[in-house]
């Protein structure tokens, strides 16, 4: 079931996220269920703490975006032979990261209409279990990477406009600031601090 994506300004997006256990109900319909609200949003990834679930578990789309890319564009942002990725991450955790950095701009769900250039590595490898929970540990790279970063850092509590500078923060502030107080229109269920938009 498709559900409202928290807005900038939820306590929950600035948290750390707990593991998923076996104690924990099974993920099944919550990884369902993200999957509907993702695609529905036309987002490229999710994250549990997004929809108020404060796990460790996100989903990465990078599949459509190289679909939808001409072949200039695929040799850009994709490592050669990488078409991209339709995965689940349950207890992630990178485990390396390449010394090679590129910037690209990123945007969020829950900060709508806001898009800015984020430093991230260019390829990392990271620890986690599939949506079948077996066990995989996996290197990606370019806008892959970049998705998977991402999502991780939302479950860590941390946005990508946490990557900013301060002088950009100051500039989007008020942006920021709209954001937070409900002022602005998505195309998708959104849950902002001060309102609920259905």
């Amino acid at each position: 079931m498709r559900q409202a994506i928290l807005a900038l300004g939820h306590q929950i997006l600035k948290e750390s996220c707990e593991d998923w256990s076996p104690e924990l109900q099974q993920p099944e319909q919550l990884i369902t269920d993200m999957w509907e609200t993702m695609l529905a949003a036309d987002g490229c990834g999710l994250a549990a703490p997004q929809i108020g679930q404060p796990i460790k578990l996100f989903i990465v789309d990078s599949q459509s975006i190289y679909e939808n890319m001409d072949e200039t564009g695929r040799k850009t942002y994709f490592s050669k032979g990488d078409t991209g990725i339709r995965e689940t991450f349950i207890n992630a955790k990178i485990i390396d990261y390449s010394e090679q950095y590129w910037e690209d701009e990123e945007g969020c769900l829950s900060i709508p209409k806001l898009f800015q250039p984020v430093s991230r590595p260019w390829q990392i490898t990271i620890d986690y279990y599939n949506a079948n929970l077996e066990h995989q540990v996996r290197t990606f790279s370019g806008t892959t990477a970049r998705i998977v970063q991402h999502e991780y850092d939302h479950t860590r509590g941390v946005l990508y406009i946490d990557h900013l500078k301060p002088l950009t923060k100051k500039i989007i502030a008020s942006k920021l600031m709209k954001i937070k107080k409900g002022r602005i229109s998505t195309s998708y269920p959104i849950k902002y601090q001060s309102y609920n938009k259905l």
